[in-house]
């Protein structure tokens, strides 16, 4: 029958338990409660929605438990947002006698990261039966002392249960000499007491046996008993007495242990034996407070003998029993209080409820990156802290009810700083005041705030001109302060047009190393210099440009070209030198051009190793050939010269002509003579109508010429209007120091004399033809003057016009010099 009410009764009240389950707001968090016992599985409470926190946001807010040593009895299911428990929860072991028994629990919600606090009440059950420590107690009472209304201390019984489940009366069976009183202690423990109702009779009765019995206030109660015998006995009336009945005293926590706390005293008034005391501690001091106190039985000295804590217990009662050696004992008690004064023995404690490993560098002001508690174990100033964070780091400590958060004051860079070391300082008040350090380290994760950097302003690039295609012209390099895939670089070239033709077709960049390689085989003679614009971007589509400048560097692949004397297959022109020639006379001048640049197009001048060339020299550097000794001794009228024309290039190229040369006694006899033929074989003609009318010709083929160049010109310009002149095939960059103008120079008689090729100085416009009539200059010892008044006109090839053009001004460059010769 007791087993059946009391499994009704446990089931009623975890039916009671789980009725007064609930939560509600209390000091701003949530509170559930549960019974002890609970099988696991139990249902203690939805955190999920008593948080607000809808169902379809669960996975993503992944519930858990903090790390405050909770997560071993409860859990969240993360699929529903219950709180659960895991296994079975033993009040008793958690929170011992105290009569209330909250577990502080923290669940952590990320994606964003939060911390609630709540309590889950343990509520006890009746799952423990009073017991006492031995089943039978012996009192002996001599029948002097045994006078109706003493008092005689009987055992406590312990229930690890608490308020109603503990222990709430004591009972025994009816009698007449003895009843049971029962008084509360300071902390609300019932101690019972035998109390003497009659006077015993040691002759009539001198033992007497009761049943002692504590019952709890459970439901259903469950009880526990022991045996206690009365012996009545004679002699030895005084007990001992001490001179207070209860003693007071304070004592600083963690006191050296053997250090005297206080020496008891009791007197007994009787002799011998029956006055020798002995000191012990009775059943009334709790088994904590034998463990920190002991007492010397003969002298009633009590020492410490364990780690006095105040954190543990504040006060601690001992009850002190003087027995005397007589028959029967007789005894004594006193009470001695202990009040125990706290210090400064605890450094705070700092406890990371969660935290992150990194936070982004574009993390906003009060980003948190960690949650934190502290907590004291003294009491007053001892327990009181203060947070400190290490200087000079954008972070700060921001206060949340009973926690604390780490979180962001200023702004992050990591290309400055990719890792903080987070230094955390709890300091209390006490003195001396004693602190905790908590390092944390976090990371600053990259995000793509930097554009690409060359690492240069401008690049120059040089290459041979005749390359081989696909040939590395230059290497562009550039770096981005970001990391990882932020920092992936991609090369490209700019799109646009050189000369009329896309970029691409003269240069190609490897996208991954920025290497440019050429496309096409370059002529420096075609083009010298060209610009390109080189972009970088990186994966978030940040991007900067760079120019690089192509240089075009001339090698020597042009032969000399020869000017005059003009080679023909039908005309072979011949140089007249008068027998009479004085030495250093002028006889003629070889004139060339190299299309090449520089050294390579320097020219220089020399009789071929063939010519015998002993009356006569040649400058190596203007071509002019002069006579070096004299004629008169000369047995051949006609000679000649093989002119080579050689430039400086590496290997350098050569070109040879051939001077004719005719020694004649006069050169006025030659020019009759050469005219009595002509008039012989065809009637003499005005040799000045005839220049006029040659003239006339040259001026309207030009101006023709011109027109039809102009507007090519203004067809061109919509397209090509950076460039100065519409004639210009060639890059903008060829020099005009390229372009050579021959000038004509005649004879007193108007035969062509020799040819001299000078460079033309720049222009602010290029042109295709320049035509100019200078004052012809000759040697200072023959009159360069034309007897009819008339100057040749001066024909210029610039390097800019087609093909056509070229040709068709040399064809008219040789049929002017035939004209004026004949």
């Amino acid at each position: 029958m007791d087993i059946l009410s009391s499994t009704k009764a446990w089931k009623w009240q975890v039916v009671y338990s789980y009725l007064l389950c609930s939560w509600g707001w209390v000091s701003g968090q949530l509170r559930y409660s549960i019974v002890e016992e609970s099988e696991p599985e139990s249902i203690v409470g939805n955190v999920a929605q008593d948080l607000g926190i809808h169902q379809a946001n669960l996975y993503k807010r992944r519930l858990h438990l903090g790390s405050e040593g909770t997560s071993r009895q409860f859990a969240v299911n993360q699929a529903n947002g219950a709180l659960t428990v895991t296994e079975k929860v033993d009040r008793e072991s958690l929170c011992a006698s105290s009569s209330s028994c909250f577990l502080p629990v923290q669940v952590v919600a990320e994606n964003p990261l939060e911390v609630f606090s709540l309590e889950i009440e343990i509520l006890d059950i009746n799952d423990n039966s009073p017991s006492f420590s031995k089943d039978h107690h012996i009192i002996t009472i001599t029948e002097i002392r045994a006078n109706p209304g003493v008092r005689f201390p009987l055992e406590i019984a312990k229930d690890p249960d608490v308020g109603v489940n503990g222990i709430s009366q004591y009972k025994i069976e009816t009698n007449p000499y003895f009843s049971l009183s029962v008084k509360k202690r300071k902390d609300g423990t019932p101690i019972p007491e035998l109390v003497l109702e009659r006077a015993l009779d040691r002759e009539e009765k001198k033992e007497h046996r009761l049943i002692l019995t504590a019952v709890d206030g459970g439901e259903p109660a469950r009880s526990g008993s022991c045996q206690i015998t009365v012996i009545v006995l004679d002699f030895n009336d005084n007990p001992p007495v001490f001179s207070q009945s209860s003693y007071r005293i304070t004592l600083l926590e963690n006191s050296k242990l053997n250090t005297l706390l206080i020496t008891l005293n009791a007197t007994d008034l009787d002799e011998g034996k029956n006055s020798e005391i002995e000191y012990y501690l009775d059943d009334h001091t709790s088994d904590f407070a034998k463990e920190l106190f002991s007492l010397n039985s003969q002298t009633g000295d009590i020492f410490i003998k364990g780690l006095v804590d105040f954190e543990e217990s504040k006060f601690h009662e001992l009850s002190v029993l003087a027995k005397d050696k007589g028959f029967p004992e007789l005894e004594g008690r006193c009470v001695l209080h202990v009040e125990v004064e706290d210090i400064n023995d605890n450094a705070p404690e700092i406890i990371l409820t969660s935290m992150s490993t990194s936070v982004p560098e574009n993390a906003t002001l009060d980003t948190a990156v960690a949650f934190f508690t502290v907590r004291d174990r003294d009491s007053g100033k001892n327990g009181e802290v203060k947070l400190e964070v290490s200087q000079g780091i954008p972070f700060r400590i921001k206060p949340l009810n009973n926690h604390y958060s780490l979180v962001t004051d200023g702004i992050l860079d990591r290309e400055k700083i990719s890792k903080y070391t987070i230094q955390l300082t709890a300091t209390d008040l006490g003195f001396p005041a004693l602190q905790t350090q908590t390092t944390i380290t976090l990371h600053v994760s990259d995000i793509n705030d930097n554009p690409p950097v060359f690492l240069q302003t401008h690049y120059e690039a040089f290459i041979k001109e005749n390359n081989e295609p696909g040939s590395l012209l230059y290497a562009v390099s550039a770096f981005d302060l970001d990391e990882g895939v932020n920092a992936g670089l991609i090369y490209s070239i700019t799109e646009r047009n050189i000369d009329s033709s896309p970029v691409s077709s003269f240069v190609y960049i490897n996208p991954q190393n920025g290497n440019i390689y050429a496309q096409r085989a370059f002529d420096f003679e075609y083009i010298q210099i060209f610009q390109i614009s080189v972009k970088v971007e990186d994966s978030g589509k940040l991007f900067s440009s760079v120019d690089v400048s192509i240089f075009v560097l001339d090698v020597n692949d042009n032969f000399p070209t020869v000017l005059y004397p003009v080679v023909s297959n039908e005309i072979i022109i011949s140089e007249l030198v008068p027998k009479s020639a004085a030495v250093g006379y002028l006889v003629t001048k070889v004139s060339a051009v190299d299309l090449d640049s520089g050294r390579n197009a320097w020219l220089q001048y020399g009789f071929n190793e063939d010519t015998d060339f002993k009356p006569y020299k040649v400058s190596a550097n203007t071509g002019e050939i002069r006579t070096i000794q004299s004629l008169e001794d000369m047995d051949n009228s006609e000679q000649r010269l093989v002119i080579l024309v050689s430039d400086h290039g590496e290997p350098p190229l050569t070109t040879t002509v051939t001077v004719v040369i005719n020694i004649v006694e006069s050169v006025f006899q030659e020019n009759s003579k050469s005219r009595d033929l002509l008039s012989n074989s065809k009637p003499m003609t005005d040799i000045t109508l005839y220049l006029i009318i040659s003239l006339v010709a040259i001026c309207l083929v030009s101006l023709v010429t011109f027109s039809i160049l102009i507007v090519k010109c203004i067809k061109r310009e919509s397209y090509n209007s950076s460039k100065g002149c519409c004639f210009m095939s060639r890059s903008q960059s060829k020099p005009y120091a390229d372009q050579y103008q021959p000038t004509l120079y005649l004879n007193t008689d108007g035969t062509l004399k020799y040819m001299e090729v000078r460079m033309v100085p720049p222009e602010p416009q290029a042109q295709c033809y320049q035509a100019c009539f200078p004052q012809a200059t000759g040697n200072p010892d023959t009159s360069l003057t034309n007897p009819q008044g008339f100057t040749p006109p001066n024909v210029t090839v610039n390097d800019n016009c087609t093909s056509s053009e070229t040709s068709w001004l040399k064809e008219l460059n040789q049929s002017v010099i035939m004209e004026i010769q004949h």
